[in-house]
């Protein structure tokens, strides 16, 4: 009795799924919080990983400059490499599977590039080839470039449309995590004992060859996981109970401007951001005496702490007050500290930078939550154009780079960065004060799918006989594959 009751829940959790799901309607959109605990928890490793990713990119992009003896600018070409694959994979091949087969074989996919990348690097620090490195990043940003294409909508339409922007908020917290660990492994491991020498990339090796094996058992795991999948007529579908359809999301995919602005917008935010983090040690080296390599790395460690810190509250706050206006309240907190960190140096300068990663927070995973409510059977391709605007961050930190070798001065090249945020900050208006990108957002954090109120009309409690629709989902997989 006891092992067909553990047989039971084990199959609940993990089990054989067909890999293309089709366009039918499966309720997965309609969720209860409870019933989606278990697929969002595995998804939300997914961003610690690209959040470590990227907060090691940050730290090896100085030592890079130390270790291999390269420019600023040539530096650079490691963010390029990370980001340039971004909108190959979001507008192209992870979107296409995105559509046609579903967000499992997305994940699946997104890891297995993910651990191929990993791989590579242990050749590239063999030959302590730079251009090796960025081949090796080239890769594990195509696989991430995958993950994000299919974990930020997921994350963003899987349950109670009311906490969009929360639950994907809460999630870039646990990537924000990552990004904080990264740069301390680099400091405290990498290159505390070896120091920029070329003894220091064998640990890197190493550790890239352990998430190599990390990641290709996740993607089996992913496999086997009884994971609900949002198709785009679950989208449309919620897009009309919501009373948002009619307006958007039967308009054709090129006349959604206002998923176009959005991802131009996270172009320029996200190239300003990545801008900022990738010399963060170059600025405090140059504007703080006596700081090396090593303790900046620190310094952006803490930085990053900052960022997480922000994602974390700014969340909180988003239960009670509505995520455009937090957006909108953190960039401008963002415009405003950076902009001073240009002009100021030591330890006042490093905290303008502190405070303006603070205020970054909330801006990129809200940007994707705002952009992609309403436009129904759309959500899948307007989320791949949103993300493929993190292409900004290896088209920014180049001219940042370029500027900072010409005057040389990292603190006066901030100006760039600033000027990114200030073009970005034009959707954060829009999204608050014009009524056609306002209005869209509002009806949809208003619906209760997923969510009945109490008989007192208080708080929202979960729908009891929802229970059934998780395992409804894997029925008619099962019915599809016996008729095939």
């Amino acid at each position: 009795m006891t092992k067909r009751k553990n047989a039971k829940a084990s199959q609940k959790f993990f089990k054989k799924h067909s890999l293309k799901v089709g366009d039918r309607i499966t309720d997965a959109a309609a969720l209860t919080l409870r019933e989606t605990l278990f697929p969002l928890f595995l998804v939300t490793i997914l961003y610690f990983l690209w959040g470590f990713a990227y907060g090691l990119l940050d730290t090896l992009n100085k030592h890079f400059q130390n270790t291999l003896g390269i420019t600023r600018t040539r530096s650079s070409g490691l963010q390029a490499a990370y980001f340039g694959a971004y909108p190959l994979a979001s507008l192209g091949y992870a979107n296409w599977v995105l559509r046609k087969f579903g967000y499992r074989a997305t994940f699946i996919l997104g890891l297995v590039l993910y651990g191929i990348g990993a791989l590579m690097m242990w050749p590239a620090g063999l030959k302590r080839s730079f251009g090796g490195f960025c081949g090796a990043t080239f890769i594990i940003g195509s696989g991430l470039g995958t993950l994000e294409t299919a974990a930020n909508p997921y994350m963003a339409v899987t349950g109670p449309p009311r906490y969009a922007e929360l639950r994907i908020n809460l999630a870039q917290a646990v990537q924000a995590v990552g990004t904080v660990v990264g740069p301390v492994l680099g400091s405290y491991v990498f290159f505390k004992e070896t120091g920029d020498s070329v003894d220091s990339l064998k640990t890197v090796q190493w550790v890239y060859l352990a998430i190599a094996v990390f990641v290709f058992c996740l993607a089996v795991v992913f496999y086997f996981a009884a994971i609900p999948e949002v198709t785009d007529a679950d989208m449309a579908q919620q897009a009309e109970l919501t009373h948002v359809g009619e307006q958007d999301g039967e308009r054709s995919f090129w006349r959604q401007y206002r998923v176009f602005h959005a991802a131009f917008a996270q172009f320029c935010y996200v190239g300003a951001q990545v801008a900022i983090a990738g010399y963060f040690i170059n600025y405090v080296t140059e504007t703080r005496g006596d700081t090396s390599s090593a303790l900046g790395a620190k310094f952006l460690a803490i930085a990053q702490g900052c960022f997480a810190i922000g994602r974390f509250t700014g969340s909180a706050i988003m239960r009670f007050v509505k995520p455009r206006i937090i957006f909108l309240i953190y960039l401008s907190g963002v415009i405003a500290f950076c902009s001073a960190s240009i002009t100021q140096r030591g330890n006042v300068g490093l905290a303008m930078l502190n405070i303006t990663l603070f205020f970054e927070s909330v801006c990129f995973p809200t940007i994707v939550a705002l952009g992609i409510r309403g436009i129904g059977k759309h959500t899948k391709r307007g989320a791949g154009w949103i993300v493929g605007g993190v292409v900004g961050g290896a088209c920014v930190p180049p001219i940042l780079a370029r500027v900072a070798d010409a005057r040389n001065s990292t603190a006066f090249a901030m100006i760039i960065p600033v000027m990114f945020f200030v073009v970005a900050y034009t959707y954060a208006l829009a999204v608050n004060f014009i009524p056609s990108y306002r209005d869209p957002a509002d009806k949809i954090g208003k619906s209760d799918l997923g969510l009945v109120k109490d008989s007192a009309g208080g708080i929202p409690l979960e729908k009891e006989d929802s229970i059934e629709k998780g395992n409804s989902i894997e029925k008619e997989e099962i019915v599809e594959r016996e008729h095939v």
